[in-house]
């Protein structure tokens, strides 16, 4: 095919130019009214499209067909005195009488006073002699493969048949439905061997080239390969309805406000394409109360309007608006939002409202509790309790402020924490953090109990700031700064300096150790369904600010992987990570345990300058939210637990590898999915294992 230098894209307002024909375009979005009488009539867009959380209401108004996609016909019998002469035979009859159909809208059948005056002209039937295609001119059709279209598409008109008026219209509406030519006149010439039933066409053009105006979001290659099979064709109405079917297609997968709202035939076989595509002519959001009432908001519009991906002057986007419900949604002091498309005047825009219903109070109490893996034993292990207060919406801007308290038989945090998620003025919806922490948490995931008696906690001071933001989808990158001050205590709370073998429990030899840590963190996070994938980068390192201060690098990395083989799901886990440089014991890295080596308590497989810990897991279904679980587990310090200040692991005769297998069940639960496991390790022995969330 030549190349088709003729196809133009021009970015127009949205008009609609007058039809060539009637042909009545269907709308993809019934709400859309196409009034095509004018010559440039506008597009009003009567629509009412609402986003309740994640569902869709759709209100529209149904587009009310007319006649027919073709005129029907009228018979008009007339003798050469009384009416317009019809073509003469080729036969030469001069004496020949014409029976002509004219098409009109009525449908209606008038007849010649002077010719059958007692019969009915749609019931009575007249033998047909021959049955012929011509031109409009009655004269033959250039191109014979337009004629046999024409033949083939007559059903009751056939040579030696009698038709009435009624069948000879059905085959004119045929012969234009085959969609090559734009009119058909049947004339009927009276021979003296009998009535010639002549079809008089006029075809379309060749296509030779196209217009295209209004598509600025339509890609033109998209619309240069729907029209490229018909280039130097004779333009077939057919195929060319089945394009426009496939723009309007294209407009509705991705949920826009588009559509072809007229289409031309111009002179030269050029194709004009009038494209309308809805844009945004202005965002407003709009607080109502639980009534439904307008209402005064406490949060800032301008702090709602930024989390929107919706802007002015893009084509508006159902499926775009439905993320920007639930990304509103998601800022957690909202109860419902919905959006509202109207017309923006006659422009042939679209003006977007959202509306928020505030929760009542942006600040709150709250208590829970929870299990922590780092307690094995006492009269209720692991048993922790919490409460917080909060505040989700400081200044009208989202901003939250958290104060929480938690507390276990031997652990505790005391946290204060203040986070900005969208930090004003930035375009990159970078976060800010701001962190003061005071926590007591177990030793013994690295020292063990010192002598089965007595309980070794390692207490921290924490303060930091770090800031977070998406660097591509599903990937979110976060840096900061953060301080610690740390330091092991008894089970009266005072400072100790040595552990129960004489090893050191912190890298200074003073109470405490102090230092500054550069954080670096990437996050790739997939759909979360089966078939996902997560994987977790993140990287610390030591600032020397005083000479006192540790100075060292870590880095540690863990990836998920998750598919499905019909109702059974397949996990795997891997971790692993590496130390480098001076640091306290109590921050090597401990191996085994419920969210490490199954089968073994927490930390008794070994602690190390490096690990890696591999798990896979066989999940199925038992009976609704039930299901069962088959899993293997290994890990291993690479032979790094000599290497750990003081060598944790040696004095207490941990392996430094291991494996555990098992079976379990998970139960799901607002709180995330419940796991009991039971497991075997290599030393064959067993033990229960309780957790609440994924595996990390």
């Amino acid at each position: 095919m030549p190349q088709n230098d003729d196809v133009q894209f021009i970015s127009s307002s949205i008009k609609i130019p007058a039809f060539s024909s009637p042909h009545q375009l269907k709308s993809p979005f019934p709400s859309l009214q196409l009034t095509p009488g004018n010559k440039f009539a506008k597009l009003p867009f009567n629509f009412n499209f609402n986003f309740v959380r994640n569902q869709s209401f759709f209100h529209r108004n149904k587009v009310s067909k007319k006649s027919p996609l073709f005129c029907s016909a009228s018979l008009v019998l007339s003798d050469t005195e009384t009416g317009p002469a019809p073509p003469q035979s080729k036969t030469g009859d001069d004496s020949s009488l014409a029976v002509q159909l004219k098409g009109d809208d009525s449908g209606s059948v008038t007849q010649s006073k002077n010719v059958g005056s007692g019969r009915a002209a749609e019931e009575e039937r007249v033998l047909i002699s021959e049955v012929f295609v011509r031109n409009k001119d009655g004269e033959e059709l250039e191109r014979k493969d337009l004629e046999g279209e024409a033949l083939n598409a007559l059903k009751a008109s056939r040579a030696n048949s009698a038709l009435t008026v009624r069948e000879v219209q059905e085959d004119v509406h045929r012969i234009i439905a085959s969609g090559y030519f734009m009119s058909c006149m049947p004339v009927a010439v009276d021979t003296r061997d009998g009535i010639r039933l002549i079809f008089q066409v006029e075809p379309n053009q060749e296509f030779q080239g196209l217009v295209c105006e209004g598509a600025n979001v339509l890609p033109s290659k998209f619309i240069e390969d729907a029209f490229r099979d018909g280039y130097g064709k004779v333009v077939n109405i057919r195929r060319l309805d089945e394009v426009i079917s496939s723009i309007n297609g294209w407009y509705m997968e991705r949920g826009l406000f588009g559509m072809v709202s007229g289409v031309d035939i111009l002179s030269g076989g050029m194709v004009k394409l009038q494209v309308s595509e809805a844009e945004v002519n202005n965002v407003s959001i709009r607080f109502l109360d639980k009534t439904g009432e307008p209402t005064i908001g406490k949060t800032r519009p301008e702090t709602i309007l930024r989390q929107l991906t919706t802007k002015k002057g893009q084509v508006y986007s159902m499926i775009q608006g439905k993320r920007d419900v639930d990304t509103v949604l998601a800022m957690g002091v909202m109860d419902d939002v919905s959006v509202i498309p109207q017309p923006a005047g006659d422009t042939g825009k679209v003006d977007l409202t959202m509306n928020v219903v505030e929760r009542k109070r942006g600040g709150g109490i709250s208590g829970g509790g929870g299990i922590s893996s780092g307690i094995t034993s006492g009269p209720l292990p692991g048993l922790i309790g919490s409460i917080a207060v909060h505040h989700k919406n400081l200044f009208g801007r989202n901003q939250k402020l958290n104060l929480s308290l938690e507390r276990g038989q031997i652990d505790s945090i005391f946290r204060i924490n203040y986070t900005d998620p969208w930090i004003e003025g930035d375009d990159k919806r970078t976060s800010r953090s701001i962190m003061i922490q005071n926590s007591r948490t177990p030793g013994n995931l690295v020292h063990g109990n010192e002598n089965h008696q007595n309980a070794l906690t390692i207490g921290r001071i924490t303060a930091g700031i770090d800031f977070s933001r998406p660097l591509r989808p599903k990937w979110n990158g976060t840096a900061g700064l953060v301080y610690h001050r740390a330091g092991a205590h008894d089970e009266k709370g005072s400072s100790i300096i040595r552990d129960f073998f004489g090893s050191p429990l912190t890298a200074s030899g003073k109470n405490n150790d102090d230092m500054l840590l550069a954080k670096l963190e990437t996050v790739y996070t997939g759909s979360g369904e089966p078939g996902s994938s997560m994987f977790v980068f993140n990287m610390d390192q030591g600032i020397p600010v005083s000479p006192e201060w540790l100075v060292f690098n870590r880095v540690n990395a863990r990836a998920r992987q998750s598919f499905s083989l019909g109702p059974t799901s397949f996990h795997f886990c891997l971790s692993g990570g590496h130390m480098a440089g001076k640091f306290p014991p109590h921050e090597a890295f401990p191996i085994g345990g419920t969210n490490s080596v199954r089968g073994y308590e927490e930390g008794t497989v070994g602690s190390g300058r490096s690990y890696v810990v591999g798990s896979g897991e066989i999940s199925f279904p038992v009976r609704g939210s039930l299901s069962g679980a088959v899993f293997a587990d290994y890990g291993t310090d690479l032979g790094s637990g000599p290497t750990v200040p003081g060598d944790p692991a040696g004095a207490r005769n941990k392996a430094g590898s291991g494996y555990g297998y098992g079976l379990g069940i998970r139960v799901d639960s607002p709180l995330g999915p419940l796991r009991l496991e039971y497991a075997f390790n290599d030393q064959r022995t067993g033990r229960f294992h309780f957790g609440i969330g994924p595996r990390n």
